[in-house]
């Protein structure tokens, strides 16, 4: 009986796989377009981030109410850490940008898998495979190649470097406090809690800083609602959902594609330029990306075979 039950086991794990792999690359294909969305904008960055992670809260609410599932106080206490981190990282981050350059902080930013890598491999016993880890390097390489090729001229500040270092570690302390939450809530409840927090932290915070709070015109509403349902829904949903069932680093990785989307996506809708050296980096990300999903997956089916054997 204990084999079979752990036979099962391992042909659920092995199936939700693919499927944590599909929604995460979907989630971080969502958050690209965050950037571009962003253009189109006329608000201040904290306010972007007060009304569009509060019109997602309501939203997200009123979807767990029509599952027959309330949204209930005490998902705001565990579901802390997490919004703390996530709305820490849009402070700092937008900040950051203000101080030094983009490139500096994006750049500073693409470092993130290799503190989740170090802290999944320590608290959640992940095994990263050599294999995996020079494939997650040419990754990185690759994704500071796309951001580094874009000419800027913006002003760079220790000051702003620290700021996106201080992003860097809170965007890495939201992934690590999803992937924890699997034990006391749903990818649902805590992506909920976590909007609700980064709305008031945006809120709180915005204020003093003289950031223009008022309400939305029309217009930055339309773009406000596409972000909510890009970024929002399908970006933090689904890398919340993902994340309980792939490993912590390969979600972390995943995140390296964003530039690479952004870039893409600019090209398409903004005809913004892209060099040939940022193209061959771009493939070079895809690539490696690649590599490691299909890393992920054959494991998994041998793995499962070798147990039903």
């Amino acid at each position: 009986m204990t084999a079979t039950t752990q036979t099962s086991a391992d042909s659920t794990a092995a199936s939700e796989t693919p499927r944590g792999l599909l929604g995460a690359g979907m989630a971080v294909t969502a958050w690209s377009t965050g950037t571009i969305l962003a253009k189109y904008l006329d608000m201040d960055a904290l306010a972007i981030g007060t009304y569009r992670f509060f019109v997602f809260f309501v939203g997200i609410t009123f979807y767990m109410r029509a599952r027959g599932v309330p949204f209930k106080m005490q998902i705001i206490r565990k579901s802390m850490w997490g919004g703390i981190a996530l709305g820490a990282d849009i402070v700092f981050f937008f900040s950051a940008i203000k101080e030094t350059s983009v490139v500096n902080a994006t750049t500073i930013g693409s470092l993130q898998p290799i503190l989740v890598g170090v802290v999944a491999a320590r608290f959640f016993g992940e095994k990263i495979r050599l294999r995996d880890a020079l494939w997650s390097l040419v990754a990185l390489a690759g994704a500071f190649v796309v951001v580094t090729s874009s000419t800027s001229n913006d002003v760079t500040s220790l000051r702003g470097d620290l700021l996106a270092v201080a992003a860097m570690f809170s965007w890495s302390a939201y992934f690590i406090a999803s992937k924890n939450s699997r034990s006391t809530m749903t990818s649902t409840e805590f992506t909920a809690g976590t909007s609700i927090w980064t709305a008031a932290i945006c809120l709180v915070i915005g204020l003093p800083l003289g950031q223009d709070l008022s309400w939305p015109n029309a217009s930055n509403w339309g773009w406000l609602i596409l972000m909510i349902l890009g970024s929002g829904i399908v970006g933090h949903s689904l890398m919340n959902w993902s994340l309980q069932r792939i490993p912590l680093w390969v979600g972390s990785t995943f995140t390296l594609f964003i530039p690479v989307a952004s870039a893409a996506l600019a090209w398409l809708i903004l005809d913004e330029a892209v060099t040939a050296l940022q193209g061959i980096a771009m493939a070079c990300v895809i690539g490696a990306l690649a590599m490691i999903v299909r890393g992920q997956t054959k494991p998994g089916a041998k793995a499962a075979a070798k147990t039903a054997a």
